[in-house]
């Protein structure tokens, strides 16, 4: 059995409503934040997507934890187009503006890359893809194959948005941001409409966060309904480090999970939904997040990256610690990783 369920220092217990009551909002206004992104923008994003985006399944299971095993309700997102949940922020972006662009321009560590080139190929435009020379050979050479052009700039995520600038400033281009856009939210929290069918009775979900896309679209369309509870390793704590300081700053970005959820500071939109909803963040190292890859793989042959496994590793770790009884859902994110590293895994830290 791998990871410890007791309360202890650090662990976040559930302290808030059960399903079906609302969590107070943040009423504070920030005029530099962007308005929440809202459940309607998420229905809307749904229709729009229709049949575009597969509906990625559900599976019960009961993880293996100290003291026993807890039934948790998995929402396997890495068999979405492009092996993550990228996909659908990308389509919905790209759908939504008023004409199709002549070219479409991204900065991407790989994931949102991936999402983009697809996106791009099947609405029948061109797509240039800026990637930091640190992405993973296995993203890059998959956004290569679904026909759009790579460019490799710089060593982060950063770097390679900045680079893109000019060649996203021509006419007839449009550049479509890998977390910091509203389509790009609301397309995310499809992953959320879905779930919410699937598994209507959840009293909390686990996500993991980077730039806050994912985040923010599953706090919009559950809109304190559910508990939502965003898992950062301690290399990539953007949303953690931004409700500290009430406003999103820049992180130092490293670790395990960094190709996945490495910005290096979470997108304004994804700051504002999930403040707005009250979502709580909680931490975990790396030894956890690669004990969830392993126990993900061992226990049910579910491939997942570093970020993809993020989430559960909460729940292994018991830096979230759920009450007896609870329903909760675990979102595995993505699988673009290497295939090879699956089967090693280690005790996280107690």
């Amino acid at each position: 059995m791998v990871g410890p369920v007791p309360n202890r220092a650090g662990a976040h217990a559930p302290d808030q409503p059960r399903r079906g009551t609302s969590l107070p909002a943040v009423t504070t206004e920030d005029p530099t934040l962007p308005a929440p992104v809202t459940r309607a923008e998420v229905e809307a994003a749904g229709a729009r997507l229709g049949g575009r985006v597969r509906r990625t399944p559900t599976v019960s299971w009961e993880v293996p934890l100290d003291g026993g095993r807890f039934p948790v309700v998995l929402k396997l997102e890495q068999l979405q187009h492009t092996g993550s949940f990228k996909a659908r922020g990308a389509l919905n972006r790209l759908l939504a503006a008023p004409e199709l662009p002549e070219l479409v321009v991204t900065a991407s560590g790989g994931n949102h890359g991936l999402a983009v080139a697809h996106a791009a190929r099947e609405l029948g435009v061109p797509a240039e893809v800026y990637v930091p020379e640190t992405a993973p050979p296995v993203k890059i050479a998959g956004i290569r194959q679904r026909g759009a052009t790579v460019v490799l700039a710089g060593s982060s995520y950063a770097e390679a948005a900045a680079a893109s600038s000019t060649r996203a400033g021509e006419p007839g281009a449009l550049f479509v941001h890998a977390y910091d856009d509203r389509d790009v939210v609301a397309g995310q929290g499809t992953v959320a409409r879905e779930l919410a069918a699937q598994a209507p009775d959840l009293d909390t979900v686990l996500v993991a966060t980077g730039g806050g896309g994912l985040i923010g679209g599953i706090a919009a369309h559950y809109a304190g309904a559910v508990r939502v509870v965003s898992v950062e390793t301690h290399g990539t704590a953007t949303l953690s480090a931004a409700l500290a300081a009430g406003r999103p700053v820049d992180v130092e970005v490293s670790g395990l999970a960094s190709d996945a959820l490495g910005a290096r500071r979470i997108g304004g939109h994804g700051f504002a939904t999930a403040r707005a909803t009250g979502v709580r963040a909680v931490l975990v190292d790396t030894d956890a997040v690669r004990a969830a890859r392993h126990l993900l793989w061992q226990d049910l042959h579910v491939a997942a990256e570093p970020g993809g496994a993020t989430a559960l590793a909460a729940l292994l770790s018991g830096a979230y610690v759920p009450a007896a009884g609870e329903r909760v859902g675990v979102v595995i994110c993505g699988a673009n990783a290497d295939p090879a590293d699956l089967g090693t895994g280690v005790q996280p830290a107690r």
